[in-house]
């Protein structure tokens, strides 16, 4: 079942100080729900309806409101790409305020039920030539639900289906990671879950509860830890971030079953100790986190680094918070916007994505949001 979401131009509104455009595009052949009583499809529309309202201020923040689901921010200058769970993009334009609502196309129609969907979005590294970029999506085959890893390419405005880098990832309602992003090292990095499902986070055989690392080309890199295998790290349950420090680490956001949420310092080889081990247990050739939440849960998920801070999303946390790498601190950064689900800094400031639409959140009638915040003077939610 094809599965999508109908948008159409509403119209543009210029005020003093503020730039708006209100933004929806018709139905195409990239379309990934359909049009018959489905639930998702019905809360989408009734969002759409709204528009994408974009707003620019006087002092540059940059805010969008009536997104769906959106999980994943990428920023190429001042053009912003956020990908949509049910299976589209949201391309604007920092610098003029205008929305194009971009469709994907891709060769297995994508599977939106549960946790999975359009998850992870990154563009190439030679985007502003090649207009190409990686996705990360659930689709379902004979009856089981998996994930796959593609490259896109921007043709018009309509992600296109360039090439598989793998296929057949355990998939299910819960637990299906879903980030991907391109290292320091130039390879791309994937973290799988569990699928809730334990005991594959141990089985070096299965890419499930794992972080995964390939080529662009999706070949097993020579260097990897395990021969002619994509496992980097395993004995993860949930990760659902990927963030490198300026001196090359990679760190990962980890959900835990119930509080015990994780920060990791991923090493190549090394064994995180899920379901053995959670929060602070420590048992042989196994890595505890850098730090845990105890029983609170926070549901951590997209993370970014910037001068010597992590700043990670929470969704059941509802904030953002940071953790210092060298005091090991960790504090509240912001607190104003429910579910929060990805993080980009650059140096324009601080930019997130809400997931309140996601089932599980209460959403305004602003959301799903895109929200600007600076990072010198912490900004309430607009």
């Amino acid at each position: 079942m094809k599965k999508s979401v109908s948008y159409s131009v509403l119209g543009l509104v210029l005020a003093a100080g503020i730039g708006s455009i209100f933004l929806l595009n018709d139905n195409d052949e990239a379309s990934n729900i359909d049009n018959k009583q489905d639930p998702i499809q019905q809360e989408a529309k009734e969002v759409s309806q709204k528009a994408v309202e974009v707003s620019v201020s006087d002092d540059g923040n940059l805010n969008a409101n009536h997104l769906y689901i959106p999980w994943t921010i990428n920023k190429n200058g001042n053009l912003f790409f956020l990908s949509q769970r049910e299976g589209s993009v949201i391309q604007i334009n920092g610098d003029l305020g205008l929305v194009d609502v971009q469709n994907v196309k891709v060769s297995k129609e994508i599977y939106h039920e549960g946790e999975g969907g359009f998850l992870g979005f990154t563009l190439a590294p030679d985007f502003e030539k090649s207009n190409m970029a990686y996705a990360y999506h659930s689709y379902q085959k004979d009856g089981k639900n998996l994930n796959r890893i593609v490259s896109l390419k921007l043709e018009g405005n309509m992600w296109k289906e360039n090439g598989v880098l793998l296929e057949g990832i355990p998939g299910g309602d819960v637990n299906t990671g879903g980030r991907i992003k391109i290292g320091p090292d130039g390879m791309l990095y994937a973290t799988t879950g569990d699928i809730g499902v334990g005991e594959n986070a141990q089985n070096l055989k299965s890419l499930a509860g794992k972080i995964l690392r390939m080529t662009l080309t999706g070949e097993i890199p020579s260097d990897n830890p395990f021969k002619d295998s994509y496992v980097y790290s395993y004995g993860h349950r949930n990760p659902q971030g990927l963030a490198w420090d300026d001196k090359g680490n990679l760190y990962s956001s980890e959900h835990g079953a119930s509080g015990h949420d994780e920060i990791n310092l991923i090493q190549a080889g090394k064994n995180y100790g899920w379901p053995l081990i959670q929060g602070d247990e420590e048992a042989k050739d196994m890595v505890k986190p850098i730090v845990q939440s105890g029983d609170k849960t926070w549901a951590p998920s997209g993370m970014a680094f910037n001068d010597g801070k992590l700043y990670v999303a929470s969704l059941a946390g509802k904030k953002i918070f940071t953790y210092d790498v060298a005091s090991r601190e960790l504090e509240e950064f912001y607190t104003e916007g429910g579910r929060l689900r990805d993080v980009l800094v650059d140096k324009d400031g601080l930019f997130t994505i809400t997931s309140n639409r996601d089932k599980r959140g209460n959403p305004s009638d602003k959301d799903d949001r895109l929200i600007h915040i600076s990072l010198t003077e912490k900004a309430s939610a607009n």
